[in-house]
């Protein structure tokens, strides 16, 4: 309940009821079964609220008979989520992603939208003769949504031209993954400063964002946010967003970003496993990064330990995060680092600023004319320098 809270709010409403039901299946008609409907309708005749929202999926069939008996509008969870993605979402990506979920889900429950939905449509040549208005808006929204799905299609196109240009160049990708609102976006601006905006609002983030990451051994890796993902993310919101998503199924090594105060902690981390497998992800490298430490009581947090699989940070006050660079430096095998000497002339600036730029410069001499050097860097650096390397 906490957690539809927290959605509701994301949603922008106010919340003037709560209604609890355990029950061992849910009614086929209402979800909910006649005696908690005749409850429910006393507490809207109280409070008269806009709508009223249910932590549940509703069939179309469930949905038609709560609003017919309840006499006010319904919104499932799904419905919830679509909405706070519309509200969130910047680039025309992301809006089309959201349309796409959107329309897929209203297709099975046109029917009984109103009185307008099946008033006898005329016009030959147009909807045909007879065809319902419900008739017609099915079509329109089956053409609109291959459309979509067309636009998305070229935008996926797009995306992979892109990757394709990046991973000709040895630069790794590692993407953030979790729940919503496990500081994703803080740890993402905290590693990259890229200004990305944080907000204790869930799916705050909606499109995918890439920058550079310059690790310890001075490697290059791409940095990704994505969408956080929630218990029982709508299927079709999983398969909308798969256009962006492609960065998680691409990417090198994952960081599973959990907020290490929530109660739920570990059920929530286990959704995410859940959207991964969906995704065919399940089986990439992943770095545990348990955030939020700073919120813990100070015995809590002597008594955490790091590991190469688990690190624990404060995206927020900047603790562990060079830990954590260390960490994923050292789980990156795109372009491996390597140990070399090179004697290089004091003449060739060029080399010499690129190595200072680009390798960690374990000892420098200088003698003759020349600087030797003892380096550690990305076999990518050591070739454009071989000419200058020692045996």
């Amino acid at each position: 309940m906490a957690e539809l809270r927290e959605l509701t709010a994301s949603a922008g409403a106010d919340i003037v009821g709560e209604v609890v039901q355990r029950r061992p299946k849910p009614d086929p008609a209402t979800l909910i079964g006649s005696g908690k409907v005749e409850e429910l309708k006393g507490a809207i005749a109280s409070t008269s609220p806009d709508l009223v929202i249910f932590d549940h999926e509703l069939s179309p069939s469930q949905q038609r008979n709560l609003e017919r008996e309840l006499d006010a509008r319904i919104l499932d969870r799904t419905q919830l989520i679509l909405d706070i993605f519309a509200r969130h979402a910047r680039t025309r990506e992301g809006q089309l992603q959201v349309e796409l979920a959107q329309l897929q889900y209203l297709l099975p429950r046109l029917a009984g939208r109103g009185a307008q939905m099946s008033q006898l449509g005329g016009g030959i040549g147009t909807r045909g003769p007879g065809e319902t208005q419900l008739e017609t808006d099915r079509r329109k929204i089956n053409r609109r949504i291959r459309q979509v799905e067309q636009q998305l299609e070229n935008v996926r196109r797009i995306r992979g031209q892109q990757r394709r240009r990046r991973e000709s160049a040895p630069i790794a990708t590692v993407a953030l993954v979790g729940y919503t609102n496990a500081g994703k976006s803080t740890l993402f601006n905290a590693l990259t400063k890229a200004g990305v905006l944080e907000s204790s609002r869930m799916f705050a983030t909606l499109d995918p964002t890439l920058r550079q990451v310059i690790l310890p051994s001075k490697r290059e890796i791409l940095l990704s946010d994505t969408v956080g993902f929630i218990r029982n993310l709508p299927h079709t919101l999983v398969s909308a967003f798969r256009a962006t998503l492609e960065e998680v199924q691409k990417a090198s090594l994952l960081l599973h970003v959990a907020d290490v105060t929530s109660p739920t902690a570990s059920e929530q981390q286990e959704q995410v496993e859940d959207v991964l497998r969906e995704l065919e992800s399940q089986d990439k490298p992943r770095v545990h990064v348990m955030n939020k430490v700073d919120l813990l009581p100070e015995k809590k947090r002597e008594s955490l330990h790091d590991s190469d699989s688990v690190i624990h940070v404060s995206a927020a006050k900047g603790v562990g995060l060079k830990k954590l660079l260390e960490v994923i430096d050292s789980r990156i095998t795109e372009d491996p680092v390597r140990r070399a000497n090179l004697r290089v002339p004091q003449s060739e600036g060029k080399a010499l600023a690129l190595l200072d730029a680009k390798a960690r410069v374990l000892s420098r001499k200088y003698r003759d004319g020349y600087v030797e050097l003892d380096v550690q860097a990305a076999e990518s650096v050591i070739r454009r320098v071989k000419q200058f390397v020692r045996g």
